[in-house]
C-alpha cells in the first residue's frame, strides 16, 4: 500500500474532493518515487499515472505492486479514456500554484471536470513532516556539503575567480555521490558579498576579501543548504565584530528552535537584535528543506509557524551591511 497516497486521500476527504490532478513533478516524485514526466490522477477507485512512451520502461522499473498505481501510455489513450477518469467525481482538485491558465483550461476540457477546486498546497503541507528515510537523505546531502566546505578551505587561492570556485563545487558534488547542486551556487567576494543572491562573476579573490558561499548538494532528490562567510589572509576588526554578532544571533535562534516553538516569534527576536545594532533582517530567517530547496514551513516575521517534530528547517540570519537610515528609499 502506498501510504503517502493514502494520506493524501485522507486530506482530500477533508476538502470534500472526489479526485485530484497532480502535475507538479516534485509532488509526483514524493508520492510515487517517479521522476519521469507525466501526470498523476487520483480518483475514488484508482491511482493513475499517464506518461509518454519513452518513459514507460523507466516507470515500470520504479513502481511496485504495493504502490497500487496503474500506468498508461498517453499514445494509447483515446478521448473516451480521458473522459472516464473522473466521470464519477463531482469535485476534482488541482495544483493552482503550479499549472498555467492554459493547462487549467486543457485539464477541464480533456477530463470534463464538473468542478475544479484549488487545493491550497495540500501535498506540500504533507511534505512538511519528513520520514526517517527522508531525513537520512537530507543528512547525506548535508554531509557531502560539509566535506566540500572543508575541501574548499585548502582549494581556494588568491587570484581564483568566483566562477572558478562555483564550478569546482559542482564538480566536487558530482564526484562524491551527489546528484549535483541543490540550487544555483552563490560565490561572492569583496563588495559582492553585500548581495544575498549574488551571481558568481569573473572577479578574482584578493587578500583581505570577505568571501560568502551559499551552496548545497542534492542527494537522491533531497537538498542541503549551507551558507559560510570567511576571510582571505586577514580580517578587519569591523568585519570580525559584525561576523561574531551575526553568529551569536544565529546561535540564540538555534536554542529556540524546538518542538512547539513559534517560528515567527524566533524571527521577531532576531529582527529586534538586528534593529538594536542598526541592521535589518532582509528576508525570512529560514525555510523548510527537502525535495525542494525552499519548502514549508517558512520562518518569518510576517507569518506564524509552529515548529513540530521531523520538520527540517534552515537558520540563516542575514543583515543589510548599511544602516537603516541610509535606506529610506
Amino acid at each position: 500500500m502506498n501510504y503517502r497516497i493514502l494520506k493524501l486521500k485522507e486530506e482530500m476527504k477533508k476538502l470534500k474532493l472526489d479526485g485530484m490532478v497532480i502535475s507538479n513533478p516534485i509532488n509526483i516524485r514524493y508520492l510515487t518515487k517517479l521522476t519521469a514526466d507525466g501526470v498523476l490522477l487520483i480518483n475514488d477507485k484508482e491511482n493513475i499515472f499517464i506518461t509518454d512512451s519513452i518513459y514507460i520502461e523507466e516507470v515500470n522499473n520504479t513502481i511496485t505492486i504495493d504502490d497500487e498505481i496503474i500506468v498508461y501510455n498517453c499514445a494509447n489513450l483515446t478521448e473516451n479514456d480521458y473522459l472516464g477518469f473522473f466521470q464519477n467525481c463531482n469535485s476534482v482538485g488541482f495544483e493552482e500554484n503550479y499549472i498555467t491558465y492554459a493547462s487549467y483550461i486543457k485539464m477541464i476540457r480533456r477530463f470534463r471536470i464538473k468542478e475544479a477546486v484549488e487545493t491550497e498546497g495540500i501535498i506540500e503541507k504533507i511534505r512538511v513532516h519528513k520520514s526517517e528515510d527522508e531525513i537520512l537523505k537530507i543528512e547525506k546531502a548535508c554531509n557531502i556539503t560539509d566535506s566540500c566546505f572543508l575541501y574548499l578551505q585548502d582549494y581556494i587561492k588568491i587570484g581564483m575567480t568566483e566562477k572558478q570556485i562555483s564550478n569546482e563545487i559542482q564538480n566536487y558534488f558530482l564526484n562524491h555521490g551527489a546528484d549535483g547542486v541543490a540550487f544555483d551556487t552563490i560565490v561572492a567576494s569583496g563588495r559582492n558579498t553585500s548581495k544575498p543572491h549574488a551571481v558568481p562573476t569573473d572577479r578574482t579573490i584578493k587578500p583581505g576579501d570577505a568571501v560568502l558561499i551559499d551552496f548545497g548538494a542534492k542527494y537522491q532528490g533531497y537538498s542541503a543548504d549551507m551558507t559560510r562567510t570567511f576571510f582571505i589572509k586577514s580580517v578587519t576588526k569591523e568585519y570580525e565584530k559584525l561576523y561574531n554578532f551575526v553568529l551569536k544571533v544565529q546561535e540564540r535562534a538555534f536554542e529556540k528552535m524546538k518542538n512547539g516553538a513559534d517560528g515567527q516569534a524566533i524571527s521577531d527576536n532576531v529582527q529586534r537584535e538586528f534593529y538594536s545594532r542598526g541592521f535589518d533582517l532582509i528576508h525570512a530567517l529560514g525555510h523548510g528543506v527537502g525535495l525542494e530547496i525552499h519548502e514549508k514551513p517558512i520562518l518569518s516575521t510576517k507569518r506564524s509557524c509552529l515548529l513540530e517534530e521531523n520538520m527540517v528547517v534552515t537558520n540563516e540570519p542575514r543583515n543589510l551591511y548599511t544602516k537603516r537610515n541610509r535606506n529610506k528609499n
